[in-house]
């Protein structure tokens, strides 16, 4: 799952193949299909997966039930830069990506994006929680974070960055420009770099608190690293919602509808066990307002006007 907004540099072999397909016409498809103005061929460019690098194997199960579902020969690709497949995508090179919602904002902002489907999970709530020592008398709720030495993870990070700022900014009413600034609601703003270097921070007495992702806080308690009854949870961010798979929207509306159904058919298990670390988890169709809470976050925080520059 892509949990965080960060853009990497997507490989010049990918570019290239995405530049030759659009250049290519299937000799298989035939001109007078049933399904006429549907593409010949669908083009879609997964991302990697950070927590399982061998689940890229599993992506040919899902090509080939696309494929198979809609009549048409669909080619997968696997690439690492949103900015890449964003402009891939307004130049119809590309049909379908997996998309943040910072990606998604910019593809529709550039090219017209249309939302397709989100991977869904039975109870699973990611956010990012505020949290401190449970001895920590001076901090009980989120008020109390004014004045006191603060950890974020890295600008990159969603989770560890930019949706704790976001919920900062909103519930106070804060300027986003000087957040980071000691002294302005912090005393002192520090960068981790990692979920793991402010949990112990905290605990080493270094920082006050710190904004960490819930799962993170989980897997350490799990892990015996640290103790649950050694911190305490004074403040969270909205939930933080998965990547999604965004589709052009100028592709003809029969077609998006199949291609969104066949996703939703998709139900073999062993993907969704090596890619989304849930058996039982599904594609379910997106509402084209899944994001807008988040957007409106970025938007407070003043990220989109960053990412426009």
């Amino acid at each position: 799952m892509l949990k965080k907004l960060s853009t990497i540099f997507l490989t010049v072999g990918l570019v290239s193949t995405l530049a030759a397909c659009g250049n290519e016409s299937s000799s298989s498809a035939s001109a007078d299909t049933a399904n006429k103005g549907w593409p010949e061929e669908l083009k879609l460019v997964q991302m990697p997966n950070e927590n399982n690098p061998n689940a890229a194997s599993m992506h040919e199960s899902l090509r080939e039930h696309l494929s198979e579902e809609l009549g048409i020969e669909v080619k997968e690709f696997e690439g690492g830069s949103y900015a890449v497949g964003i402009e891939a995508l307004a130049s119809e090179k590309l049909d379908v990506m997996l998309a943040s919602p910072m990606s998604y904002y910019q593809a529709d902002q550039l090219a017209g994006a249309e939302l397709l489907v989100t991977p869904q999970f039975e109870g699973n709530e990611y956010y990012t929680a505020f949290i401190t020592k449970k001895d920590n008398k001076e901090i009980n709720k989120m008020e109390d974070l004014k004045g006191m030495n603060f950890a974020f993870v890295n600008a990159a990070s969603s989770s560890g960055y930019l949706y704790p700022k976001g919920t900062l900014v909103q519930e106070f009413d804060l300027d986003p420009n000087l957040v980071e600034k000691s002294g302005y609601f912090f005393e002192n703003v520090t960068f981790s770099e990692s979920h793991v270097n402010s949990v112990m921070g905290i605990k080493m007495g270094d920082f006050d608190a710190a904004a960490v992702a819930i799962g993170q806080l989980d897997s350490m308690i799990q892990a015996g690293t640290i103790k649950e009854d050694d911190f305490k949870v004074i403040g969270r961010t909205q939930d933080i919602p998965d990547a999604s798979y965004i589709v052009r929207e100028n592709l003809p509306e029969d077609f998006k509808q199949a291609l969104r159904e066949a996703f939703v058919s998709f139900e073999d298990e062993a993907y969704f066990e090596a890619v989304h670390n849930d058996p039982k988890a599904r594609f379910v169709a997106t509402k084209q307002d899944y994001y807008d809470p988040t957007i409106e976050m970025l938007d407070a925080i003043n990220a989109l006007e960053e990412e426009a520059k």
